[in-house]
Protein backbone atom coordinates (compact mmCIF):
# COMPACT_ATOMS: atom_id res chain seq x y z
CA UNK A 1 0.00 0.00 0.00
CA UNK A 2 1.71 3.62 -1.55
CA UNK A 3 1.47 5.92 1.89
CA UNK A 4 3.61 8.85 0.52
CA UNK A 5 4.76 9.87 -2.94
CA UNK A 6 8.04 12.26 -2.64
CA UNK A 7 8.50 14.38 -5.53
CA UNK A 8 11.62 16.04 -7.14
CA UNK A 9 10.93 19.78 -8.11
CA UNK A 10 12.83 20.81 -11.32
CA UNK A 11 11.52 19.17 -14.56
CA UNK A 12 9.26 17.35 -12.21
CA UNK A 13 7.19 20.20 -10.36
CA UNK A 14 8.49 23.22 -12.50
CA UNK A 15 10.75 23.53 -15.35
CA UNK A 16 13.63 26.10 -16.69
CA UNK A 17 12.13 25.44 -20.39
CA UNK A 18 8.94 27.26 -19.96
CA UNK A 19 10.38 30.63 -19.16
CA UNK A 20 13.91 32.96 -20.12
CA UNK A 21 16.61 31.24 -18.67
CA UNK A 22 19.79 32.72 -17.08
CA UNK A 23 22.34 30.46 -16.67
CA UNK A 24 26.05 30.61 -17.47
CA UNK A 25 25.71 31.81 -21.07
CA UNK A 26 23.60 34.42 -19.95
CA UNK A 27 25.45 35.52 -17.12
CA UNK A 28 28.56 35.35 -18.80
CA UNK A 29 27.22 37.66 -21.42
CA UNK A 30 26.49 40.33 -19.05
CA UNK A 31 29.74 40.23 -17.40
CA UNK A 32 31.31 40.31 -21.17
CA UNK A 33 33.75 37.36 -20.55
CA UNK A 34 33.72 34.05 -22.69
CA UNK A 35 31.22 31.45 -21.32
CA UNK A 36 34.62 29.31 -20.91
CA UNK A 37 36.32 31.45 -18.86
CA UNK A 38 32.95 32.42 -16.23
CA UNK A 39 32.53 28.22 -15.91
CA UNK A 40 36.12 27.52 -14.78
CA UNK A 41 34.66 28.89 -10.96
CA UNK A 42 31.00 28.74 -11.79
CA UNK A 43 30.92 24.74 -12.44
CA UNK A 44 33.96 23.95 -10.40
CA UNK A 45 31.98 25.68 -7.13
CA UNK A 46 28.50 23.71 -8.34
CA UNK A 47 28.76 21.32 -5.77
CA UNK A 48 29.44 23.47 -3.10
CA UNK A 49 26.49 25.97 -4.27
CA UNK A 50 24.29 22.45 -3.87
CA UNK A 51 25.07 21.29 -0.34
CA UNK A 52 24.95 24.86 0.72
CA UNK A 53 28.65 25.50 1.46
CA UNK A 54 28.84 28.63 -0.70
CA UNK A 55 26.17 31.16 -2.03
CA UNK A 56 25.31 32.77 -5.40
CA UNK A 57 26.54 36.30 -4.05
CA UNK A 58 30.15 34.55 -3.03
CA UNK A 59 30.59 33.06 -6.81
CA UNK A 60 29.34 35.96 -8.55
CA UNK A 61 31.59 38.18 -6.61
CA UNK A 62 34.50 35.84 -7.01
CA UNK A 63 34.07 35.32 -10.48
CA UNK A 64 34.03 39.46 -10.84
CA UNK A 65 36.83 40.06 -9.23
CA UNK A 66 38.85 37.79 -10.85
CA UNK A 67 38.32 38.71 -14.13
CA UNK A 68 38.88 42.51 -12.83
CA UNK A 69 35.08 43.54 -13.87
CA UNK A 70 33.96 43.98 -10.39
CA UNK A 71 31.12 46.88 -9.62
CA UNK A 72 28.25 47.31 -7.48
CA UNK A 73 25.85 47.71 -10.04
CA UNK A 74 26.97 44.95 -12.18
CA UNK A 75 26.84 42.66 -9.15
CA UNK A 76 23.32 43.45 -8.30
CA UNK A 77 22.19 43.50 -12.08
CA UNK A 78 23.20 39.54 -12.42
CA UNK A 79 22.04 38.71 -8.77
CA UNK A 80 18.90 40.11 -9.37
CA UNK A 81 18.65 38.59 -13.14
CA UNK A 82 19.59 34.95 -11.52
CA UNK A 83 16.84 35.20 -8.68
CA UNK A 84 13.89 36.80 -11.21
CA UNK A 85 14.51 33.60 -13.54
CA UNK A 86 14.24 30.94 -10.73
CA UNK A 87 10.92 32.70 -9.60
CA UNK A 88 9.95 33.06 -13.18
CA UNK A 89 9.85 29.30 -13.27
CA UNK A 90 6.92 28.87 -10.80
CA UNK A 91 4.96 30.86 -13.36
CA UNK A 92 4.13 28.19 -15.32
CA UNK A 93 3.24 24.57 -14.11
CA UNK A 94 1.14 21.63 -15.58
CA UNK A 95 -2.35 22.23 -14.85
CA UNK A 96 -2.55 18.55 -13.13
CA UNK A 97 -0.25 19.33 -10.51
CA UNK A 98 -2.08 21.02 -7.76
CA UNK A 99 -5.26 18.74 -8.49
CA UNK A 100 -2.94 15.83 -7.98
CA UNK A 101 -1.76 17.69 -4.41
CA UNK A 102 -5.66 18.49 -3.51
CA UNK A 103 -6.60 14.54 -4.36
CA UNK A 104 -2.91 12.92 -2.20
CA UNK A 105 -4.37 14.77 0.72
CA UNK A 106 -7.79 14.01 0.07
CA UNK A 107 -6.37 10.11 0.25
CA UNK A 108 -4.43 11.02 3.07
CA UNK A 109 -0.93 10.42 1.12
CA UNK A 110 1.90 11.83 2.49
CA UNK A 111 4.05 14.30 0.14
CA UNK A 112 7.70 14.80 0.42
CA UNK A 113 10.21 16.84 -1.48
CA UNK A 114 13.65 15.83 -2.07
CA UNK A 115 15.37 18.18 -4.38
CA UNK A 116 19.00 19.50 -5.60
CA UNK A 117 19.21 22.64 -5.13
CA UNK A 118 20.88 26.46 -4.74
CA UNK A 119 20.19 28.77 -2.07
CA UNK A 120 18.67 31.13 -4.55
CA UNK A 121 16.04 28.45 -5.67
CA UNK A 122 15.61 27.09 -1.92
CA UNK A 123 14.14 30.66 -1.33
CA UNK A 124 12.12 30.53 -4.25
CA UNK A 125 10.62 27.17 -3.22
CA UNK A 126 9.52 28.06 0.40
CA UNK A 127 7.42 31.28 -1.11
CA UNK A 128 5.94 28.62 -4.05
CA UNK A 129 2.24 27.43 -4.56
CA UNK A 130 3.79 23.66 -3.43
CA UNK A 131 5.24 24.31 -0.39
CA UNK A 132 2.32 24.09 2.13
CA UNK A 133 2.02 20.38 0.31
CA UNK A 134 5.16 18.95 1.46
CA UNK A 135 5.00 16.81 5.05
CA UNK A 136 8.60 16.62 4.38
CA UNK A 137 11.28 18.78 2.54
CA UNK A 138 14.80 17.70 2.09
CA UNK A 139 16.87 20.22 -0.07
CA UNK A 140 20.14 19.88 -0.65
CA UNK A 141 21.85 23.28 0.14
CA UNK A 142 20.02 23.21 3.84
CA UNK A 143 21.08 19.81 5.12
CA UNK A 144 24.14 19.37 3.24
CA UNK A 145 23.21 16.10 1.18
CA UNK A 146 22.59 15.77 -2.50
CA UNK A 147 20.96 13.43 -5.12
CA UNK A 148 21.83 10.77 -5.48
CA UNK A 149 23.28 10.03 -1.99
CA UNK A 150 20.95 7.51 -0.33
CA UNK A 151 21.15 9.56 3.19
CA UNK A 152 18.35 12.42 1.61
CA UNK A 153 16.00 9.72 0.42
CA UNK A 154 16.42 7.56 4.04
CA UNK A 155 15.95 11.19 5.57
CA UNK A 156 13.18 11.80 3.78
CA UNK A 157 11.01 8.47 4.25
CA UNK A 158 12.27 8.75 8.34
CA UNK A 159 10.30 12.08 8.07
CA UNK A 160 7.19 10.95 6.47
CA UNK A 161 7.61 7.62 8.54
CA UNK A 162 7.12 5.33 5.81
CA UNK A 163 8.59 2.40 4.47
CA UNK A 164 10.48 2.18 0.97
CA UNK A 165 8.17 -0.15 -0.44
CA UNK A 166 5.38 2.52 0.72
CA UNK A 167 6.83 5.19 -1.47
CA UNK A 168 6.29 6.01 -5.16
CA UNK A 169 9.28 8.42 -6.12
CA UNK A 170 8.14 10.83 -8.77
CA UNK A 171 11.02 12.50 -11.08
CA UNK A 172 12.59 13.57 -14.41
CA UNK A 173 15.62 11.16 -13.82
CA UNK A 174 18.37 13.44 -13.46
CA UNK A 175 21.10 12.90 -10.89
CA UNK A 176 20.55 9.03 -11.40
CA UNK A 177 17.50 9.81 -9.13
CA UNK A 178 15.20 7.46 -10.12
CA UNK A 179 17.97 4.31 -10.31
CA UNK A 180 18.76 5.47 -6.62
CA UNK A 181 15.08 5.23 -5.48
CA UNK A 182 14.46 1.67 -6.90
CA UNK A 183 18.32 0.56 -5.38
CA UNK A 184 16.26 1.64 -2.14
CA UNK A 185 13.10 -0.34 -2.76
CA UNK A 186 10.57 2.53 -3.37
CA UNK A 187 8.59 2.47 -6.99
CA UNK A 188 10.13 4.80 -9.39
CA UNK A 189 8.08 6.58 -11.56
CA UNK A 190 9.63 8.89 -14.42
CA UNK A 191 7.97 12.67 -14.60
CA UNK A 192 7.71 12.97 -18.49
CA UNK A 193 4.98 15.78 -19.17
CA UNK A 194 8.12 18.62 -19.13
CA UNK A 195 10.24 16.41 -21.15
CA UNK A 196 10.71 17.59 -24.89
CA UNK A 197 12.07 16.34 -27.93
CA UNK A 198 15.68 18.34 -29.38
CA UNK A 199 15.75 20.31 -25.66
CA UNK A 200 19.19 20.04 -23.83
CA UNK A 201 17.22 19.07 -20.37
CA UNK A 202 19.31 17.14 -17.77
CA UNK A 203 17.39 13.75 -17.95
CA UNK A 204 16.06 11.78 -21.10
CA UNK A 205 12.97 9.73 -21.25
CA UNK A 206 14.36 6.28 -19.36
CA UNK A 207 12.05 3.23 -20.98
CA UNK A 208 13.67 0.82 -17.76
CA UNK A 209 11.43 3.29 -16.11
CA UNK A 210 7.63 3.20 -16.32
CA UNK A 211 6.83 7.10 -17.12
CA UNK A 212 3.75 9.80 -16.55
CA UNK A 213 3.05 11.82 -19.34
CA UNK A 214 0.70 13.83 -16.81
CA UNK A 215 0.50 14.43 -13.29
CA UNK A 216 -2.52 12.65 -12.91
CA UNK A 217 -1.11 9.32 -13.98
CA UNK A 218 0.21 9.27 -10.33
CA UNK A 219 -3.08 8.51 -9.05
CA UNK A 220 -3.07 5.09 -11.49
CA UNK A 221 -0.02 4.28 -10.35
CA UNK A 222 -1.04 4.37 -6.39
CA UNK A 223 -4.21 2.31 -6.92
CA UNK A 224 -2.11 -0.85 -8.44
CA UNK A 225 -0.31 -1.03 -4.66
CA UNK A 226 -3.67 -1.11 -2.96
CA UNK A 227 -4.38 -3.39 -0.87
Amino acid sequence: MIKAVIFDMFETLVTHFESPIYMAKQISDDIGIAEQKFREIWDSTGDDRTLGKSSLEEVIEEILKVNNCYSSELFEKIITKRRMSKMECFEYIHPELIPLFTRLKEMNIKIGLITNCFFEERDVIKKSIFFDYFDSVCMSCEIGLKKPDVKIYKKCMKDLEVEAEECIYVGDGGSCELETAQALGMNPLQAAWYLKDGVNQPAKRKKEFLQAEAPLEVLLEINKYKE
